[in-house]
């Protein structure tokens, strides 16, 4: 069985998740990308080492795991440690998405990833959707979902790249601003266009 792979990315809050969703329930199979990132960080694993080893025991919690927010208010205040982490992530988590397309059980594959094009996948992938949504509306949906203010919303945004970068890359772009009707029709006629090809 040939797989037909679909590199899947946006930025916050444009609703990546949502059309994941979508294409596993029209029957293919989803890889996660972020959580691979927490399975392979979990206590005990070869790359929970590296990072402790990297960043030292003040990241983890009292249950000994790597502690996401402590570990991220580092690397998102100095480039250099992003990098490291970026350095011990990256190569994992390429090895393990690799297997798990390799293994998995529909011809259709999804793997969505935030920094799919940054991280250099896009190339991998048969197709590259790219989901968008506007501003405000990416600015509403991080304050109701993950409670932040305004200034913290925008600030999120606003040091990502562009949405335009991501759109000149696109195979398929789907515009996730409106009703989640709206985003489903988008997503199951772009669907219904490669299955007719496969």
């Amino acid at each position: 069985m040939s797989t037909y792979l679909i590199g899947l990315t946006g930025n916050i809050a444009t609703g990546k998740s949502t059309v994941a969703k979508m294409l596993e329930d029209l029957g293919a199979t989803v890889i996660d990308a972020d959580a691979l990132v927490h399975e392979l960080q979990r206590r005990g694993t070869p790359v929970y080492e590296a990072i402790v080893a990297a960043f030292g025991p003040g990241i983890l919690d009292r249950a000994g795991e790597i502690d996401r927010k402590a570990l991220g208010a580092i690397v998102f205040a100095d480039s250099a440690q992003l990098r490291t982490l970026e350095n011990i992530l990256h190569p994992a988590v390429l090895i393990e998405s690799r297997q798990r397309i390799a293994a998995a059980p529909t011809p259709m594959v999804v793997y969505e990833a935030i920094k799919l094009i940054e991280a250099g996948r896009a190339d991998l992938c048969d197709a590259l959707w790219v989901v968008t949504a506007r501003p405000e509306v990416q600015l509403q949906r991080l304050m109701r979902d993950r409670h932040l203010s305004t200034a913290d919303a925008r600030q999120r945004v606003e040091a990502q790249p562009p949405q335009s970068e991501k759109i000149k890359r696109a195979t398929v772009v789907i515009d996730n601003s409106g009703s989640l009707a709206e985003t489903r029709q988008q997503v199951t006629t772009a669907f219904q266009a490669i299955e007719h090809r496969l």
